[in-house]
């Protein structure tokens, strides 16, 4: 079933289209008809004799495609893509050859459109293996949401599946009942969107036939048992009503509007009605020339028949959410029967039944490839950039629509479809690419969104042109453009959450990643050159430091530099390691290191040695042990036992090494009933400021801890510096530091406080 084409043009700018090479270039209307004879004869040798997957001959199936988007007023290069689409399956390299014969961009809409049919094909396939419907109809649509940066590609497929349900009618085959749920739910809902009414309804009333045969072949019964009787009034009606507008004044173009089966039985549905009670079975519609007009034929319509109560829509005034404007009336004939009104200018009518495609540029300018840029600088160029991104609210608002009806039904999505729409938005770049963000996402989570290197680098955005602060939440729509520095990095204020820079956790963990990658370049720079200093010391510099590392049980130099910088590992162990063996201790030798002292006496430093008791004992300064902490023993080579905290990793390594050295210690009573004092080692992050020392100093002395030494380092980065502190503390127990710890933790500026 052709439809035929508009009677004129939606608008009246000069046809142009893209050459090959990109430059603008006018041609006729019979230039751009030969289009589609040319590609029909380039198509004709490839598909004649040959079967789609749904059984149509593909010949055919072109043509009907072609005719379809004649009839909703798209261009003649549409028209003869149409075919290059479908022909493309036959050709070796489709889009090289489709490239040198018809151009780049009928090649890229060949790609992309081929791309998604084959995705689509995938998709409906795997539902007959037993997936879920709602994951396979969430796919189709999320593809085409995709795919919606060339609207050509979404008015093409929506052509397609309309010739392909029309296949399925005429040859009174069964449709696949994958493919009409599809169509009702993807397919309808998205043409609805782009306004394109003409392809809406009938693609919603074929889909119902093969989804519900016995609901449609009921509406069907009512509608024809009554036809003849109903055909006679409404076109007595459009007369009378015609006539009446005329005496008046008003030149209008009255028409009696079919009613469709599948938005009766909707409505019946909805509604409770019995098919009697749907009010705009007898339907109208009223075309005037302005808009003042409009409101004028209004009014003479009330004039003649009363209108009835609470049908009344003025979608002029307050448009559809896919542009749609339209009076809507509904009044009484005299036989006291409903009849709907409808009044609207060509321009509206136009819209309404053809949608996007009745004044989308395809028909007045070409496109470049795939991002759908037009060739001359103009302020129609300005006007085409609006309206392709208004086209792509509505795939936004469509999507938004959808997943709202899954939610309510209570359907499954993909796993990772992730949050449900009101959780994401939309927005574009300068190009007109679509970016997906979180609900109240920033520049800063744009730009980041865009590359990790731009987001490390944003310094400024501009939000629709307008020059806004970082920390401006993002709407849907809204074209944002980053100003980025040359180099630099990210301020750590980003991960203020008050302050609001940053809102994403993809955002936020890259921006923790970058900070975090510069504080262990720094440790590993710092440990790097403390294992050079020894090094040179003991006159071992042609050792090489990854053959080194592997020694003392690191994968590579860096990890050993990294435990290093931070203190984490001793020097001594290096130097240990590359001195030359020395001779073991015989038994003389560590009976030699007794001392003697009176039985029961703890010995010094409170550390009673088990088994050997009089062996002189050191408390290591790797680890600083101090009571309760859990302690072992290493016998040195003439400095007796050293102590150890039972998970410092000097003595992990020393004890895998030579574990005969390992013995075991306790802790033992204080002497004479003094308490024993043990230096602890406290490492402290912050950020760096004037009077940081002084402020965590007084903790300790609030506290009666006596610091015996401090060690600062400071580091300036964008978020104003770092420091490292390392405090030496006296402590009797150990336990008793967490409580001070916290305290320190709370001075401003602190990042974290730890025991070394």
């Amino acid at each position: 079933m052709k439809t035929a084409a508009p009677s004129s043009p939606p608008t009246a700018a000069p046809i142009v289209r893209l050459a090959d090479a990109g430059v603008a270039d006018t041609h006729t209307d019979e230039d751009l008809e030969s289009q589609v004879q040319r590609a029909r004869v380039f198509a004709e040798p490839l598909l004649a004799g040959q079967q789609l997957d749904t059984g149509e001959d593909a010949l055919k199936h072109a043509d009907g495609v072609s005719a379809i988007l004649d009839g909703i007023g798209a261009a003649p290069s549409m028209r003869a893509a149409a075919y290059l689409v479908y022909a493309g399956d036959y050709l070796q390299k489709p889009e090289e050859t489709v490239a040198k014969a018809f151009g780049p961009s009928h090649a890229s809409l060949v790609m992309h459109t081929r791309k998604l049919v084959q995705i689509q094909r995938a998709a409906r396939e795997a539902q007959f293996e037993g997936e879920q419907r709602a994951q396979q109809t969430e796919r189709v649509r999320k593809m085409l949401l995709a795919f919606s940066r060339d609207l050509r590609v979404v008015l093409l497929r929506l052509a397609s599946r309309l010739q392909t349900l029309r296949h399925y009618a005429a040859s009174k085959q069964p449709c696949p009942e994958p493919l009409a749920r599809e169509s009702m739910q993807v397919f309808a809902p998205l043409a609805n969107r782009l306004g394109i009414w003409q392809i809406k309804w009938e693609i919603e009333d074929l889909a119902f036939r093969f989804l519900e045969p016995d609901k449609y072949k009921t509406v069907a019964r009512l509608l024809d048992e009554k036809r003849i009787e109903r055909v006679q009034h409404v076109e007595a009606f459009r007369q009378r009503l015609a006539e009446q507008l005329r005496e008046h004044g008003i030149a209008a173009e009255v028409q009696g509007r079919p009613k469709h089966l599948y938005s009766i039985w909707k409505k019946m549905q909805g509604k409770s009605l019995d098919f009697d009670r749907v009010l705009d079975v007898r339907a109208m519609r009223v075309i005037v020339a302005s808009v003042p007009d409009c409101y004028a034929a209004l009014s003479r319509v009330h004039d003649l028949m009363p209108p009835v109560a609470d049908e009344f829509d003025d979608y002029i005034a307050r448009p559809k959410p896919n542009g749609y404007q339209s009076l809507h009336t509904v009044v009484l004939d005299e036989a006291d029967r409903p009849v709907e009104v409808q009044i609207r200018t060509q321009a509206m009518h136009d819209h309404a039944e053809h949608g996007v495609a009745a004044h989308w540029a395809y028909k007045e300018a070409g496109v470049k490839g795939y991002a759908g840029a037009v060739a001359a600088d103009s302020d129609f160029d300005a006007q085409l950039a609006e309206a392709r991104k208004g086209v792509l609210r509505q795939l936004l608002a469509w999507e938004r629509d959808f997943v709202g009806q899954e939610e309510a039904a209570g359907s499954s999505v993909d796993a990772d479809a992730g949050a449900t729409f009101d959780d994401r938005i939309y927005v574009f770049t300068p190009q007109a690419a679509v970016v997906e963000l979180t609900a109240g996402a920033t520049p800063i989570d744009f730009a980041y969104a865009v590359h990790t290197d731009l987001g490390h680098r944003c310094r400024g955005a501009k939000v629709d042109g307008a020059m806004v602060p970082l920390n401006t939440p993002l709407a849907n729509g809204q074209t944002v453009e980053v100003t980025a520095a040359k180099e630099g990095g990210p301020s750590m204020d980003w991960l203020n959450a008050e302050l609001g820079y940053v809102r994403s956790a993809r955002s936020k963990a890259k921006v923790r990643a970058w900070f975090n990658a510069r504080a262990q370049a720094e440790t590993i720079a710092r440990g790097r050159e403390a294992v050079e200093k020894l090094l040179q010391r003991i006159g071992k510099t042609a050792v090489k430091l990854d053959d080194l590392a592997g020694q003392l049980g690191f994968r590579q130099a860096d990890a050993l530099f990294e435990v290093v910088g931070k203190d984490e590992f001793s020097l001594r162990n290096i130097e240990t390691l590359l001195k030359p063996p020395e001779p073991q201790p015989t038994a003389d030798d560590l009976i030699a290191l007794r001392k003697g002292r009176p039985e029961g006496e703890s010995p010094k430093g409170g550390v009673l040695v088990v088994g050997v008791e009089s062996l002189l004992t050191t408390l290591s300064r790797c680890c600083r042990p101090a009571p309760p902490d859990a302690i072992g023993g290493y016998v040195t080579r003439g400095k007796g036992v050293a102590i150890h905290r039972r998970g410092c990793s000097n003595f992990k390594q020393m004890a895998l090494r030579l574990p005969e050295r390992v013995i075991s210690v306790a802790w033992g009573a204080p002497r004479g009933g003094k308490e024993a004092m043990y230096p602890v080692d406290v490492i402290v992050e912050a950020s760096d400021r004037q009077g940081l020392l002084r402020d965590i100093s007084e903790v300790f002395s609030k506290d009666r801890m006596n610091v015996t030494s401090v060690k600062t380092q400071s580091f300036k980065d964008t978020g104003g510096g770092t420091a490292w502190m390392t405090f030496t503390v006296e402590v009797a127990d150990a336990a008793r530091l967490s409580q001070v710890l916290g305290l320190v933790g709370q001075v401003a500026g602190v990042r974290s406080v730890r025991r070394k």
